[in-house]
């Protein structure tokens, strides 16, 4: 009968164990695997296989639909700054030839400091003025015996005159420039054209079974009625796709590549606006030198340091000596390698910003690299100096990702995943660079993207407020790239639709942007002297 009661307390102590667990699961799972230290998984990029829907992730700080009317909202923005513009002639589009520039009130010698105003007055091919504004404009002065520049402000009174105001910087003499770099016609036709497909490049995926490869299309959209593999992000619902191999399956997609498609949206007509010789024409005619004084004799006000947080102002700074200047603070000498003590950084995005990457390691003699086993231009890196605590590391963003070398997808990953799986504390920098990648697609594919960036750097700073994040705006790029897909208006309009969905966030900015306008660089991968001037504004903003 003992014996029995004992078994009887024993079922019966089991049955209160087992319904506390299940109402434990029920209730809060994520506390259950806490207490018993279960591994917590990781969604990554999720395969479905064909056209099933997409699973909406549950409890999102932010609604998918949230979402879609904060993309229209910065769409909504950017199209008021680009009305469509009539094209029915080359003679009728704007002119730089026949377009004026006049400096207003004009002195023997400017003074440093002081506002220098120039008055444009844009005319057509057979000297007529225009009365609607939206050409795309570039503005700067330079030195170049002082290796000296900087970006012009440019405001578009939408009549067919706009004001280019210089802040001049530095005393000599000064050289002034204004480019034409598209017409508004021309504005105009790339802002429609850019929204109407997704096939300026096509991407090629190599999946690799056992002794196999197979070759399929892949893109960002693929309307075909045979069986696609999904890419998923569940979390912010971005995917990409590839036609699925017959016997193959989609989690064997290995390699990528791209190149580019016989595509394009606008005429013969329009095209006709984007020849070289019709792209970033002078404006300012002989008349644009005048000579700059040091008139004031007082000592300049002290800056403060660069911080993070900081409101940039426009221009943003000065090249002087081949060194940045910013305008709005001052930059400290550092160290490189004091600074780097005990940092964790991540360098997250494209190229633009694996250029740190090489920087760091060429200029920091101790830094090692670590071979992660991966191929490919786009592969990931990892330097360490072990006895100083040092770790850099790169990686690229996720799709899309230009490229005609092969590179390996095996490790892909969007941003936003990354950061939510980083802890994050004091000794924990962030940068990220976003942009030449996305210039060829529609720009909410981007808006989406920086958006969903935002959000996981909003979750991280929530439960890390230490980390330090930094955010590179995209460079300038080679004037004979292939316009339609590639120029520097796509790259513009990106860099307004950054500005705006990261202002209200704590972080540090380096106006990639205004800085290759002033050094008067037209190259996606400019030298050594920039990649230096902006690492040295981000050595100041986490030392």
């Amino acid at each position: 009968m003992k014996t029995l009661a004992s078994r009887k307390s024993l079922w019966m102590l089991l049955f209160i164990v087992i319904f506390w667990v299940s109402f434990t699961v029920f209730r809060n799972p994520v506390k259950l695997r806490t207490m018993f230290k279960l591994p917590v998984s990781f969604n990554r990029w999720n395969l479905i296989m064909g056209p099933s829907c997409p699973a909406v992730p549950l409890n999102l700080p932010v609604s998918p639909k949230e979402t879609e009317l904060r993309i229209r909202e910065v769409l909504e923005k950017l199209d008021k700054q680009i009305p469509p513009r009539p094209f029915t002639h080359l003679n009728y589009t704007t002119s730089a030839t026949h377009s004026t520039a006049t400096i207003l009130n004009p002195r023997d010698t400017h003074c440093v400091g002081d506002l220098l105003d120039i008055l444009v007055e844009a005319r057509d091919h057979l000297g007529n003025r225009k009365g609607y504004g939206g050409d795309f404009l570039r503005a700067r002065m330079s030195s170049p015996a002082l290796k000296a520049g900087a970006s012009g402000k440019v405001t578009d009174f939408n009549n067919g005159t706009y004001l280019v105001s210089f802040t001049l910087f530095w005393e000599g003499t000064v050289s002034l420039s204004i480019l034409l770099m598209h017409p508004s016609e021309g504005v105009s036709a790339l802002w429609r054209a850019r929204k109407q497909g997704y096939d300026r490049i096509i991407f090629s995926g190599q999946f690799v079974s056992g002794a196999s490869q197979v070759h399929t299309e892949c893109a960002l959209v693929l309307n075909s009625s045979v069986e696609l593999c999904q890419y998923l992000d569940a979390q912010d619902q971005e995917a990409f796709y590839c036609v699925k191999p017959p016997n193959v399956p989609c989690a064997a997609l290995t390699y990528m590549q791209s190149k580019n498609k016989d595509v394009s949206y606008l005429s013969q007509q329009e095209r006709s606006l984007f020849e070289r010789s019709n792209i970033a024409v002078e404006i300012m005619g002989k008349s644009n030198v005048i000579s700059v004084s040091k008139c004031n004799t007082d000592a300049a006000p002290v800056k403060e340091k660069c911080k993070l947080g900081m409101v940039s102002a426009i221009p943003s700074g000065h090249v002087w000596k081949n060194a940045w200047t910013p305008a709005s603070c001052s930059l400290a000498p550092i160290k490189m390698k004091d600074c780097l003590r005990g940092k964790f950084i991540y360098l997250m995005g494209d190229s633009t910003i694996r250029q740190w990457m090489e920087y760091f390691k060429s200029k920091v003699n101790t830094l090692r690299s670590v071979d992660l086993h991966e191929s490919g231009k786009l592969q990931h890196q990892l330097a360490v100096d072990l006895d100083e605590k040092i770790s850099i590391q790169w990686q690229k963003h996720g799709y899309p990702l230009i490229g005609s070398l092969v590179y390996s997808v095996k490790e892909i990953e969007n941003i936003a995943r990354i950061i939510d799986r980083t802890g994050g504390e004091k000794n924990t920098v962030i940068v990220i660079s976003l942009g030449q990648h996305f210039r060829p697609f529609p720009i909410d594919l981007f808006i989406r993207r920086a958006l969903n960036v935002h959000k996981a750097l909003q979750r991280l700073l929530l439960r890390s407020p230490d980390t330090v994040v930094v955010l590179k705006t995209e460079n300038t790029r080679e004037l004979n790239s292939d316009v339609e897909r590639f120029s520097d208006f796509h790259g513009y309009t990106q860099y307004l639709a950054l500005k705006d969905i990261f202002q209200d966030l704590n972080v540090g900015v380096i106006d990639a942007w205004d800085m290759t306008v002033a050094y008067g660089i037209n190259n996606v991968h400019p030298p050594e002297d920039v990649v230096r001037s902006q690492i040295n504004i981000f050595l100041n903003y986490i030392c």
